[in-house]
């Protein structure tokens, strides 16, 4: 069965759209600022994604564009700004960043209340890609009609994680931590790789490589998420597994693209919306 990012991310910005709404009637608008650098074709679709359900969603997204020859300096300055601006109520250094500019080091001048790109090192927001992934989790287990708890349901399974990455694996392994969830994690180093993968009664590939989930390594009736994304000889986004291959032996999986993403992009809207909720109280 497929688990459905587009559906879930329909839901999730309906949702937002009556807490925003309820934000306005106190006049507040939720408004979030990104800065872009540089002119990479893939950061600029994914803020342009922002852009557009943050528009879904009531939000007033405010892009500040910069060439790659901006200084660290000049960086620092507006991000500071950016957050000490009281009608600003999350602030993103969108990733990655030309090498002269210190991602890190600047995320820590954010107040942890807007960071809602969760990857600084106080911020009070889980990384939308990592929460995204939870909330496709759920997805599948709210068709299997379990009373338990989704959390308790979860640490009671297998759960792998294929890849490590900063943004992606990384982030994810942190948020089932936090949880109390333990994975086993799969990397280029781990030995007996395939049959570790196989061990899985949910896994979750991180990798951004063809091949990497496959119907020998994947186990009957497992839960697959694919998180990692690249962009085959024709320019079209494809997942770590051929979902016609795997789609007889995953119970649920979600599929590239219209999964993972559509849901990652919500959840940062759901920082948002926190974040001014957070800032309007």
């Amino acid at each position: 069965m497929i688990i459905d990012g587009k559906q879930i991310s329909s839901q999730i910005l309906e949702d937002l759209k009556k807490r925003v709404e309820k934000l306005k009637e106190k006049g507040v608008t939720p408004t979030m600022a990104i800065v872009l650098i540089g002119d990479q074709k893939a950061s600029a679709i994914y803020v342009r994604q922002k852009e557009l359900k943050a528009n879904i969603v009531g939000i007033d997204p405010k892009i500040f564009r910069f060439d790659e020859t901006v200084t660290n300096d000049e960086i620092e300055a507006l991000v500071k700004k950016l957050s000490k601006d009281p009608k600003i109520h999350g602030v993103i250094l969108q990733r990655p960043a030309p090498p002269q500019i210190r991602v890190e080091e600047i995320e820590e001048f954010i107040s942890p209340v807007k960071e809602v790109d969760g990857f600084g090192i106080n911020s009070i927001y889980p990384v939308p890609v990592a929460a995204a992934t939870l909330k496709m989790i759920e997805n599948a287990y709210d068709n299997l009609n379990t009373d338990k708890p989704f959390i308790d349901w979860l640490k009671a399974k297998r759960v792998v994680v294929i890849g490590k990455g900063e943004t992606g694996g990384k982030t994810i392994i942190n948020l089932l931590r936090k949880n109390g969830v333990e994975p086993f994690i799969v990397d280029s180093k781990t030995e007996n790789r395939e049959a570790r993968i196989k061990e899985g009664d949910i896994v979750i590939s991180a990798v951004g490589k063809s091949g990497v989930v496959t119907k020998d390594n994947l186990k009957k009736g497992a839960i697959l998420v694919g998180v990692g994304i690249y962009s085959d000889e024709n320019g079209k986004s494809r997942g770590d597994y051929d979902e016609t291959e795997i789609a007889d032996i995953a119970e649920f999986y979600s599929p590239t693209p219209g999964g993972v993403g559509p849901v990652n992009v919500s959840m940062l809207m759901e920082n948002v919306v926190k974040a001014c909720e957070n800032l309007s109280k």
